[in-house]
């Protein structure tokens, strides 16, 4: 079944030209995807489309469709689209808010009126699977960049999101770091969950179950 899935997508920012046009990308249950391209084509914004950040918090042109497991995004709340897809961004100093990183994971599932015991669990949870679980009470701000990026994954990761869309997520992460995020993007693939990732070097291909490439504002499908 296609998770995700964007239909004769369109897109310009207020009084720009159009980015990219009909464009047709899809992630499956189990399945994870890279998209690639140069510089400027518009990935990242695409990227914040499929997440349903554009329209709701960035303004633009947007024409075609996003469908998370054939619903319409553009019919879905807020509370039900952060529960099914997660977005983990290059920086992770654009994605924490919070003075400590138990209060930035906390954030999501306190949104969505968990239960304290069910918000704790979480929490733990998370911070081990990106193995951060002694950093429970840190400043966010004392961290390194790496181990923001690991605590910006817990975040997306204790909203329990069936697909993940990663923007350049290994571009600044060690070598360490990177294992780790590789580990668990096989462990949602094993979990039925879907994975899209914004991605243009060659050494994670064998993640990969299929690739796209977006440039001169259309996108095709690569064959491995």
């Amino acid at each position: 079944m296609k998770a995700l899935e964007g239909r004769q997508i369109s897109f310009s920012y207020a009084g720009g030209k159009t980015l990219f046009s009909q464009v047709n990308v899809h992630v499956k249950n189990g399945e994870c995807v890279i998209l690639r391209g140069p510089s400027g084509s518009g990935k990242t914004t695409l990227c914040n489309i499929l997440a349903g950040i554009i329209p709701r918090s960035i303004s633009g042109e947007l024409r075609g469709d996003v469908l998370l497991f054939g619903e319409n995004l553009r019919t879905l709340s807020l509370a039900t689209v952060v529960q099914k897809v997660g977005i983990l961004f290059q920086n992770p100093d654009s994605q924490l808010f919070f003075p400590t990183v138990e209060d930035e994971i906390a954030f999501g599932p306190e949104n969505l009126c968990l239960s304290r015991e069910e918000i704790g669990l979480r929490i733990e949870q998370a911070l081990d699977t990106v193995q951060m679980g002694s950093y429970r009470l840190m400043e966010t701000e004392t961290l390194s960049h790496g181990q923001k990026q690991r605590i910006a994954l817990a975040a997306v990761l204790a909203l329990q999101p069936q697909i993940l869309i990663l923007d350049e997520a290994f571009s600044q992460l060690d070598t360490g770091s990177t294992h780790l995020v590789k580990g668990i993007i096989r462990q949602q693939k094993e979990l039925g969950h879907a994975i899209f990732m914004v991605e243009n070097s060659e050494e994670h291909l064998h993640l990969v179950d299929r690739v796209y490439e977006l440039q001169d504002g259309q996108t095709r499908e690569v064959v491995l």
